[in-house]
C-alpha cells in the first residue's frame, strides 16, 4: 500500500478507524458545501467532531486530508469475474461512473485536480495515492484476460507497464471526461459501445496486421 495512505502516514499512538472514517467524510462534506477555497482544517475538525490537533497528527495539511478523502472513495472500486473481457470492462465502467455520480466524489474530484494545475507536489499526491492506487484494477483484469486466452501475453515487463498505463488512461479519461465536462450520463449503452470500441484496439491490433491496409494516416 502507498506510504500516503493515511493509516500509515504517521506514527506514534494507535489509530482510531472510526475516528479516520469520520474526518474523511467531514472533509468531503466540507467540500460539498463550502468549496476548496473555504474549506479549513478547523470547520473538517468541527464537523467530525475531533480536535484540530487530532487532524494535523494524521495529515500536514488541507492538501493531503482532500487527496485522501478522495482516495478512500475510489478504492471501493472492484473488479469481479463476470465471465470474459468484454463485462469486466463493462462492469468497472458503470462502476466508476456510478461512484463520480455521487456529489461528494465528483465535486472531491474536480476540487483537487483543479487545485493540482498549481501545485506540482499535490500532482504527485494524486497520483500515488489514487491513480497509481486505482491501476490495481487494469492489472487484475488483464491477468484475468490473460489466462482465459482473451489478450496476449506481453513478455516485455516495459512494455506491459506501458500498455497498463494507456489502458487505464484512456478508461478513467474517457468516463471522467464524459461525466464532469460533458456532462453527459454514462448509461448501460454508452458503456457497451465504449467497451467495444476499446476491445477493437486491445484485442488483435488489427489496423496494423491487415493484409494490404498500407501505411496508416492520421
Amino acid at each position: 500500500m502507498s506510504s500516503t495512505d493515511p493509516q500509515n502516514a504517521r506514527t506514534g499512538r494507535p489509530r482510531s478507524t472510526e475516528a479516520d472514517a469520520a474526518i474523511l467524510e467531514a472533509t468531503r462534506a466540507s467540500l460539498v458545501d463550502l468549496g476548496w477555497s473555504k474549506l479549513t482544517m478547523g470547520d473538517v475538525a468541527a464537523r467530525a467532531g475531533v480536535a484540530k490537533t487530532t487532524l494535523y497528527r494524521r495529515w500536514a495539511g488541507k492538501n493531503e486530508l482532500v487527496v485522501d478523502a478522495v482516495a478512500v472513495l475510489f478504492d471501493e472500486l472492484e473488479l469481479p469475474d463476470r465471465g470474459s473481457l468484454a463485462a469486466d470492462v463493462q462492469g468497472v465502467v458503470l462502476q466508476f461512473a456510478a461512484l463520480l455520480d455521487r456529489p461528494e466524489t465528483r465535486t472531491a474530484l474536480m476540487a483537487v485536480v483543479a487545485e493540482s494545475t498549481r501545485d506540482d507536489s499535490l500532482r504527485v499526491r494524486i497520483r500515488d495515492s489514487i491513480v497509481d492506487r486505482q491501476k490495481r484494477l487494469v492489472l487484475e483484469g488483464r491477468q484475468r484476460a490473460q489466462r482465459r486466452g482473451e489478450l496476449p501475453v506481453e513478455p516485455d515487463a516495459v512494455v506491459a507497464d506501458r500498455t497498463a498505463d494507456l489502458i487505464f488512461d484512456v478508461i478513467a479519461g474517457a468516463v471522467v471526461h464524459r461525466m464532469l465536462v460533458s456532462a453527459e450520463p454514462v448509461d448501460t449503452d454508452w458503456a457497451r459501445q465504449f467497451t467495444l470500441l476499446l476491445l477493437s484496439g486491445l484485442g488483435a491490433g488489427a489496423m496494423e496486421r491487415r493484409p494490404g491496409s498500407g501505411p496508416q494516416t492520421w
